[in-house]
């Protein structure tokens, strides 16, 4: 991982459980300080606000803008990402669901941009709507560009079907991974998969991850 990961996609990608991973995985690697920031203002479904007990008991910082995890999305941020990346070793940056929640990350956009230690990984779910078809994924994920002022540099395969995802459903979907990646000519950087699938995968770049947020399409 990057110093900086910023994680875009499209509402119900998996985004926010896929950073929540990511920090967890950072934290417990040779116990590296990490901390979570939650820029989704958009969707009050898929906060990392919501995960703040999780965050504690693992030793994980989390930062949120004033409104995080109640019904207001009145986006009030009172932290620096670039001052902040100076005080961790790794720093999750949990963005907006669409490119209307990329324009919080775009008050950063030119600190980010100056530092080399910062990667934007783009999650793709083939299975949610407005994002089956590749030109769907890539149309949504240059429009999260334009808000933000900043270039994806990875794609992350995370398509499912929350409880009903099965390893013939993300094998299916590396075709349609594939395809973005060779329309944007960025490279996949892993594909996730649930730890329970993941030995049933005939799938390179594997990361297992554990479900920890719920999808609203599950509740």
């Amino acid at each position: 991982m990057k110093k900086i990961t910023v994680v875009t996609g499209h509402y119900g990608s998996g985004k926010t459980n896929l950073s929540v991973n990511l920090a967890v995985k950072a934290r417990s690697n040779a116990s590296k300080n990490t901390a979570v920031v939650d820029l989704d203002i958009v969707n009050p479904y898929f906060r990392a606000a919501d995960f703040r007990e999780l965050f504690e008991r693992s030793g994980i910082t989390f930062i949120a803008p004033d409104f995080a995890n109640t019904n207001l999305d009145l986006p009030s941020l009172q932290f620096d990402l670039a001052r902040l990346a100076k005080n961790y070793d790794n720093l999750i940056v949990d963005v907006g669901g669409d490119d209307a929640g990329a324009f919080a990350l775009g008050r950063f956009s030119g600190e980010l941009n100056a530092n080399d230690d910062v990667e934007m990984l783009y999650v793709i779910n083939q299975r949610r709507f407005l994002t089956q078809t590749a030109e769907e994924a890539v149309e949504l994920m240059y429009e999260i560009e334009s808000a933000s002022r900043m270039k994806h540099t990875a794609i992350v395969n995370n398509t499912n079907l929350g409880s009903e995802t099965t390893a013939e459903i993300i094998e299916q979907s590396e075709e349609f991974a594939r395809e973005i990646s060779e329309k944007t000519g960025l490279p996949i950087k892993f594909t996730a998969c649930p730890e329970m699938l993941c030995g049933q995968l005939k799938v390179e770049n594997i990361l297992p991850i554990k479900i920890y947020v719920k999808p609203i399409w599950d509740k």
